[in-house]
């Protein structure tokens, strides 16, 4: 049998999808409950959490061990503004609204959340910034981040 390699044209590009991030979690169950009675995820049974626009597929993990939320990246000094890189470690970086973001902090403090590290401001170039860190059972970081230009 011949092989044939399938050269793309130049012009042509394929278009990607919606991007789902797999999670291994260490108690399948526990973390379930965690993202369906705290972070409202709507969950199935092939272990998708979604709402709105943040979807994770939760898978349980072999080992404990196989566990590993994101240390804290290294600082870059080539970033196009004076921002170095975050503080702490991010597993998941979602955009939010600037007005949502204190009310959806709330809405997971009420629900028993695991709120890491409260709401703050910061700038880089001409924009300001607010994130809030909140942690699963597992102790991933979900970042909430809202953005806006500076006047």
């Amino acid at each position: 049998m011949n092989e044939q390699t399938i050269q793309a044209s130049p012009t042509e590009k394929a278009t990607l999808g919606l991007t789902i991030q797999v999670r291994l979690v260490s108690d399948l169950k526990r973390s379930q409950e965690y993202y369906r009675d705290v972070l409202g995820c709507q969950i199935d049974g092939w272990g998708h959490a979604e709402r709105d626009g943040m979807i994770f597929i939760l898978q349980q993990a072999a080992s404990s061990d196989d566990v590993r939320p994101n240390k804290p990246s290294k600082k870059r000094q080539d970033y196009p503004t004076e921002w170095q890189g975050p503080d702490y470690g991010w597993d998941t970086y979602i955009h939010v609204s600037w007005d949502d973001l204190d009310v959806l902090v709330n809405e997971i403090r009420e629900k028993g959340g695991i709120v890491a590290i409260e709401p703050f401001t910061g700038s880089h170039g001409d924009w300001e910034f607010k994130n809030a860190h909140i942690q699963d059972p597992d102790g991933y970081n979900i970042v909430f981040g809202a953005m806006r230009g500076v006047n």
